[in-house]
């Protein structure tokens, strides 16, 4: 793909709706746009719509929010895998649904704001990236805690060949994430880019083949939630803290959440079973 034109990428996007939303999207209002199920102590999400390559839009975000709220609350679960189809995570989102906003409207309503609600679950929550994840859908992925890709996953932020710009915080995450060089060039052109350099880059924690990424998700949820939830969601808020925070005041709030960890039930249970020589009976207390 380093190769292709920019041009070359508007054909390949807008043949399969990824970008222009030039296929016509049958789903109902009514229809359900996302799947769910347990899997043991994982939630599976799977967006649900074929047509339109998953293409997110309000009600499919609204649904995807529910069901990461109804995880969170629920003490069985103890981590969250979303994942699309394996032609397509999230190919976008929906222009059809945006193309006839007005700055006004766009403002008065701050459009985009409740598609954030991913990053306010405690619970980790992977991404399972199969085909593509463009635009929209690729920033849903990085709002994940982190994304396992399968190998033939395209990556990539094109809203500047139809005349706008990430939204949805594609420019903020993706710098994080791969640095600015990368991020300003792989923004500014609009091309996608393959999963093996999505891991070159430090996008994407690692690949597996497309074929059994579901279930390589699955076990790696199952092995995070078969540690204590509190523990967990403390090790979650304090990686996410080195984004905002100075080394030196990262480092002291770690302390004191480590700290925090000696009030638990599960610190106590954990290292008797260390020192017993046997697995821990965690609580989540």
């Amino acid at each position: 793909m380093l190769s292709r034109s920019v041009r070359s990428i508007n054909r390949t996007l807008r043949a399969t709706g990824a970008v222009s939303g030039v296929r016509a999207f049958s789903a109902a209002a009514t229809d359900k746009m996302i799947l769910s199920e347990k899997k043991g102590n994982v939630g599976l999400i799977t967006l649900n719509r074929p047509k339109a390559l998953n293409a997110l839009c309000d009600q499919l975000v609204k649904e995807l929010n529910a069901q990461l709220k109804d995880y969170n609350a629920d003490p069985e679960i103890g981590a969250i895998v979303i994942t699309g189809s394996e032609k397509s995570f999230a190919a976008g989102a929906d222009i059809k649904e945006m193309a006839s906003q007005t700055y006004m409207s766009a403002y008065k309503s701050d459009m985009l704001a409740f598609w954030h609600d991913v990053t306010a679950i405690k619970k980790p929550v992977i991404a399972a990236v199969n085909g593509f994840a463009l635009g929209g859908g690729c920033e849903l992925a990085m709002m994940c805690d982190f994304i396992i890709a399968g190998d033939k996953a395209k990556f990539g932020q094109p809203e500047i060949t139809i005349g706008t710009m990430p939204g949805c915080g594609g420019t903020q995450r993706l710098t994080r994430a791969v640095g600015k060089s990368k991020a300003m060039e792989w923004m500014l052109t609009g091309k996608m880019f393959s999963a093996e350099e999505a891991e070159k880059a430090g996008l994407v924690s690692r690949i597996v083949p497309a074929d059994t990424l579901v279930a390589d998700a699955l076990e790696t949820a199952a092995k995070i939630a078969s540690f204590s939830q509190p523990v967990v969601a403390l090790t979650k808020e304090a990686v996410n803290a080195a984004y905002e925070t100075g080394l030196q005041q990262g480092v002291i709030f770690e302390r004191r959440l480590f700290h925090s960890t000696f009030g638990t039930k599960d610190q106590k249970e954990g290292m008797a079973a260390f020192v017993e020589k046997r697995k821990p009976n965690f609580t989540h207390e």
